[in-house]
């Protein structure tokens, strides 16, 4: 069965770890829904959060190849409710006079920002689960989505399980 899995790795924090792990991927075939890459609290560090769609055999195949990469430290598969995910989404809509308090509505009902306004536009900043992100884009789609950016996913696990040097893969 195919579902998506979120990755959680830490890699060196330095020229070309990005191209040799979207490179592996690439070489084995596996895609990647979404990749969000940032400097972690340890400056030589990075975290991939990682989003493949795949089977169980899928999964256990990246983090085997991920694994043998010098640039990455440690990996763990995130599973169901054992994380958080967010993304921060950019989206600007057609806003005429009479569409623009319904838009804001909608906004304000999915915790979201109004950021900028135009005579014709508005562009609204979301935060929040995949879920919430694709909820918001449904119910805007019809005034008229004219750009839209999207960040990736983001994910740490929930409570005391904290990926480390030491943690190594799981």
């Amino acid at each position: 069965m195919m579902k998506k899995h979120v990755l959680s790795v830490l890699v060196e924090n330095r020229a070309g770890t990005l191209s040799r792990v979207a490179g592996l991927f690439s070489r084995r075939g596996f895609n990647i829904d979404s990749l969000t890459v940032g400097e972690t609290e340890n400056p030589a560090l990075s975290r991939m959060t990682i989003v493949a769609a795949g089977d169980d055999t899928v999964l256990e195949q990246i983090i085997k190849q991920l694994d043998k990469l010098v640039d990455v430290i440690a990996i763990r598969g995130l599973h169901d409710s054992s994380y958080i995910r967010r993304e921060i989404m950019l989206v600007k809509i057609s806003a005429g006079e009479k569409t623009r308090p319904a838009i804001v509505e909608v906004a304000a009902i999915f915790r979201s920002r109004v950021i900028d306004i135009s005579p014709t536009t508005i562009t609204i900043e979301a935060t929040g689960s995949p879920e919430k992100i694709e909820g918001l884009i449904q119910l805007l789609r019809p005034y008229g989505i004219l750009e839209m950016a999207r960040t990736g996913s983001v994910a740490l696990e929930r409570g005391t399980n904290v990926l480390t040097v030491d943690s190594g893969q799981q």
